[in-house]
């Protein structure tokens, strides 16, 4: 026996002990077994004589201030199980670490795909705009939503969203920082200035917003968005500015995107097409400092990815390509950088 089963083993010991009190209903715990894939909270897929779930984690050792909240991602999943936003059914949340060593919560294991690759490959061209659009309804419908009437009215603060996530995310860069990369320097340097407008709509973040956060049934149906870590409240435009973000990023990269990719002949719709839609959707117009918004989703995705390569280098990595996407930190900084100096340029 590995050391990685022997611990595995040992996790769900006294998680069935837990379980058997707090969650009865779903049976007695019979096997534990890691995804490969999640960079941040390790997940589970729990399997009992009654079903599969899902377990998520915090992950193992020190952790950054404010990182990995799955107290926040159980509270976020539980509200929005009563609207159209799809997510899993939330089950029993633990907010003692004693218990098995971390937090946790347990949810219910949603039969779906998880795609990865934005050009959609295997994909004809109706489906891929399909789905394109269908994103958009999802941010659509999550824009809609009034906090409150959810009960979280108090899961963010109603104003001063970009101001804070700038300040965090320049902190935890720092904290998780292990080389000078001169273009978050820029970054950090500049974006202040050119993030003054204030951007309308508050609603929920979701604020990993990614085709690979999603479960999809028949190639264009979501399923369940998962992975709400980083969600809070904030401007409606968040969410969408980011996966934006995303999907300029190299195709070559780790996790890729649709950079130097041709979307015409794939039917994958135009960066200004989605935005549009969103517009339609939810009444809003287009923010004057869109590619301001969209280097900061650089910097901001950047930070992130520095914090993954400082977590494989001191050995809690959550996923096994832990290096490899940590490294991406730096051409994410590139990205974010040439694309403010552009605007600032216009």
């Amino acid at each position: 026996m590995t050391q990685s089963d022997f611990e595995t083993r040992a996790l769900l010991s006294k998680l069935g002990k837990w379980l058997a009190e707090n969650a009865p209903q779903i049976g007695t715990a019979k096997s534990l077994t890691k995804f490969a894939t999640g960079q941040s909270n390790p997940t589970y897929e729990l399997t009992t004589d009654r079903g599969h779930y899902v377990v998520r984690t915090q992950p193992a050792g020190i952790l950054l201030k404010s990182a990995h909240a799955v107290d926040r991602e159980f509270r976020v999943m539980a509200a929005l199980g009563k609207t159209a936003v799809p997510v899993p059914v939330m089950i029993a949340e633990c907010s003692d670490p004693n218990i098995i060593g971390m937090k946790f919560f347990v949810m219910s294991k949603i039969d779906g795909a998880t795609v990865f690759d934005p050009a959609l490959a295997g994909y004809d061209r109706a489906n891929r705009r399909q789905l394109y659009f269908n994103q958009v309804d999802v941010l659509a419908a999550l824009a809609g939503i009034d906090p409150s009437a959810v009960g979280l009215g108090d899961f963010g603060k109603p104003s001063g969203y970009l101001d804070r996530q700038f300040a965090t995310w320049t902190r935890q860069y720092r904290a998780s920082q292990t080389e000078d990369l001169g273009d978050m320097e820029f970054l950090i340097n500049h974006l202040g200035a050119a993030l003054g407008e204030r951007l309308p709509g508050l609603c929920v973040i979701h604020g990993d917003f990614r085709l690979d956060n999603m479960l999809l049934q028949n190639n264009t149906k979501i399923e369940a968005v998962i992975d709400w870590e980083l969600s809070t409240l904030g401007p409606a435009f968040i969410d969408l500015s980011y996966w934006c973000a995303m999907l300029r990023m190299a195709s070559s990269w780790p996790i890729a995107g649709l950079g130097g990719v041709a979307r015409v002949p794939l039917g994958i719709p135009a960066e200004e097409d989605l935005v549009a839609h969103f517009c339609t959707k939810t009444g809003h117009s287009k923010p004057e400092n869109w590619d301001a918004l969209i280097a900061f989703q650089c910097f901001r995705f950047a930070a992130i990815l520095q914090g993954v390569l400082k977590r494989h280098l001191d050995g809690n990595a959550s996923a096994s390509n832990a290096a490899v996407v940590g490294g991406q930190a730096a051409p994410m900084a590139t990205l974010g950088a040439t694309i403010l100096r552009d605007f600032l340029a216009a």
